[in-house]
Formats: C-alpha cells, structure tokens, sequence
C-alpha cells in the first residue's frame, strides 16, 4: 500500500464516492486535525496515536464500548455531511437516480473488502434486519429445526422465534462452554445438536457477551456435507480482523457497519452466497420487486442515501489504513491487554485465550464485585466507557479495543479496575 497523506485521503473521500458531489463551498483546510501520513511500514505506537486523532469523542471520554456502537471517523462524518447537503440542494436528482454510480461504487468497495463478488452484497440498514430477511424467506415445515447455541444474540433468535416457531419449527439452543481451549470444542457443540429434521445453523461469528469467536469455516464445512445451510451474525466481527467471506463458506452474513467498520449509523451489508441467494425473499417489495439481482433485498424506494455513501467513505478509511493492519493491531492490544491483568488475583478474564477463539474484545471480571458497580465506577470515576455482562455468569465488564484505542488507554484502564479491585 502507497503511502496516503491524510490531506489527500480526505479529499478522495469527498471527490472518489460522490463525483458529482458539489464542493465549491467546502474548503480541506477547513479541516481541523493533525496531517499524518498512513504507512504501512510504520508500526509504531505513535502511528495509532495519530489514528486515535481521526475520531473525536466527549471531552476525557476514554471509549472502551465499540461493541456496541462504534464511533465514524471525522473524514467520515464530514463527508457523509457533504452527501447529505448535496442531496438536500437538490432531491429529487440524487434520490431518484443521481447517484447509481456512486451506489454501486460501495458496493464493490464492501465487495472487495471482504473478498466476494459485489452481485452477492446488499446494502441493507443493520444485523437485525439481516437476520430477519434471512428468517422469513424459508418456507419451513412442522418439526424441521434450526440451531442457535445459547449466547445468540437477540437479534438473531427472535426473527426465527416470530416468523419460524409458531409454525412448529424447532429452535435447537445448546448450551457452549464459556472458556473452551480449542476451536474443536465448539465445532462439537453444533455437530452433537444436529439431527435428520436440522435446515438451518444460525451462529454469531464473534459472540456478544465475551467477545468468543466461533469457528464458522468449520462449522460450515461440516454443515454443508449434511445439505445444511449456514447463517451468520457477523456484526462483533466485521472489520475488527481480516475476513474473506469466500473462504469462510457460510451462505449468508450480515453486519450492522456501525460497529467495527466505523460507517454512520443505520448502515449495513448483508452478504448471499450466489448459489443460495434463490432462497431469500425481500422483506419489503415496492417498483422492481422482479429484479432477479441481490439489489431486490434492498430496494426500499427512498432511503437514507447520505448514510449509505458515507459508508464507502469508511471503507475507504479502513483500507488506507489497511484491513491486514488493522488486524494485526486488534491482536496485538489484546494480547497486551491480557498480559497486564492475567497475574493479578482479583481479576478473572472470561473471554478465551486463543487466538482462533477471540480478538479485540476481551470480558474481565472483578473478583467479588457486582459487574454495574465496576461499570459504573469506571464512567463515573475515570471516564471509561464499557459494557456490562451479568448473563450466563460472567459478572464481568465487556471491553472493546477498537483501532482508536492505544497502549496508553489501556495502562489507564488496568490502573482504574486495580484501584476499583483494591
């Protein structure tokens, strides 16, 4: 990767998306954070102190809670604004066709980010409705069964509950250990619950409440041999590590772009294998519901179309960074993370320490003491934002190691949970 000055980068988020952006107004010195360049030889603790300068959160907000909602970048924001001005000066145009190129332009970015064709990528609004598309197209019979191991997310268990149960369909829910040491545990998990009646594994790719990555090539691989198919719920896991969806081998996967991949809210990619995408039905249908193209999942009529450019412009800022990079960073603060509390007597990690198990979220708990107090005692005494876990008995405080994060964050953070610990 060439190196990108920031200057630059910038200006292609406003001219490369939206060409026919109209900018005459808009000035790139207007723009008021540091110059640095992106170098892919650089790996340096400085160089992430100068990504950490490309997001601008409340003042001494130390934001540790990127598993919930992630924050855009300010390139991001700025151009996403630009998208909405330029839509506002003249409706009609951008809503109604101004922008086809542009569209399909993201398309193919969040194609190429995650190594599939872009005729197999919708751009949907979030997970849940990903999961939702994906429970209500299947014409499912009495006694057939989907699996769902217990720490699914809501969000994938209630579409199938709503549009699938009160047909007599049977939602399998085994139960995983929270801390296995190897992938092969949890493959058995979902191998020992399938039966002759099983159509359907519906599975997070990193799990909700302790950050656990489960092994969907695996999964898939064996699933596919007993003419199985494989959803995924890839929201914790979609820009946190590299992904090639190809290689991964599920049928489809869906990712709400807020969280990891730093794209305005309200924005998501929803991915279907080419030979299962004969499967789904639009949840919404409006003019051109016979259009046979993966474009019939999104096709709303109006929508948000600032929001959904603008998450071209976050694709564009992860791969200036680069995605291998980003990566390899996420590993690298978890493993700095666990080093700093892994000997200390009062912290419990509930997250597993394989690197095929977890990455940059990591559930720590505070021996004998109750989850919302450490919650609340990091926000309200030093501004650190994270997640609390009380379900499946973690008692233990999600923590999020974004790209924004840094070494010095983190000696902060340790520093906090030993005085709340003491």
């Amino acid at each position: 990767m060439k190196k990108l000055y920031r200057r630059n980068f910038v200006k292609q988020l406003f001219t490369g998306v939206a060409g026919t952006v109209l900018l005459s107004s808009y000035k790139l010195s207007d723009i008021d954070y540091p110059l640095y360049s992106f170098d892919e030889n650089d790996n340096s603790e400085a160089f992430w102190e100068n990504i950490k300068a490309q997001f601008k959160f409340a003042p001494n907000l130390r934001y540790f809670n990127n598993g919930s909602l992630g924050s855009c970048p300010i390139a991001v924001q700025k151009a996403t604004n630009e998208f909405r001005a330029t839509l506002d000066a003249f409706p009609s145009k951008y809503m109604w066709g101004g922008w086809y190129n542009e569209k399909e332009d993201v398309r193919q970015k969040v194609a190429d980010l995650f190594s599939v064709d872009k005729e197999e990528i919708a751009l949907t609004h979030n997970t849940t409705e990903g999961m939702n598309l994906i429970a209500r197209s299947f014409n499912l019979k009495e006694g057939d069964e989907v699996i769902l191991i217990d720490h699914e997310h809501k969000s994938s268990v209630v579409p199938f509950t709503v549009w699938q149960e009160e047909r007599g369909i049977k939602l399998v829910r085994p139960v995983i250990p929270i801390l296995p040491e190897k992938v092969e545990d949890i493959v058995k998990v979902y191998e020992d619950a399938i039966t002759p009646r099983t159509k359907i594994i519906s599975m997070c790719h990193v799990v909700n409440t302790n950050g656990m990555i489960l092994p969907v090539k695996e999964v898939s691989e064996m699933a596919h041999k007993k003419g199985i198919l494989v959803a995924v719920d890839g929201a914790q896991a979609a820009g946190m590590f590299d992904i090639n969806l190809k290689d991964l081998g599920c049928d489809f996967y869906t990712v709400s772009a807020h969280k990891w991949l730093f794209a305005p809210k309200g924005i998501a990619m929803f991915y279907a294998k080419k030979e299962s995408q004969h499967h789904l039905k639009p949840l919404i249908v409006a003019n051109g519901h016979t259009d046979k193209s993966i474009r019939r999942l999104e096709n709303y009529n109006t929508r948000n179309l600032p929001e959904l450019l603008g998450f071209g412009s976050a694709v564009d800022f992860i791969n200036s960074i680069g995605k291998e990079k980003i990566s390899k960073r996420s590993y690298e603060l978890k493993h700095y993370f666990r080093n700093k509390v892994k000997n200390n007597p009062k912290f419990k990690l509930k997250t597993p320490e394989h690197d095929g198990l977890s990455c940059a979220i990591q559930t720590l708990e505070v021996v004998s003491k109750n989850v919302r107090d450490v919650k609340n005692k990091l926000s309200n005494d030093y501004g650190i934002d994270t997640r609390p876990m009380s379900s499946y008995g973690l008692n233990g405080v999600r923590i999020s190691f974004a790209i924004f994060i840094t070494k010095k964050d983190i000696d902060y953070l340790v520093d906090a949970l030993e005085a709340i610990a003491s």
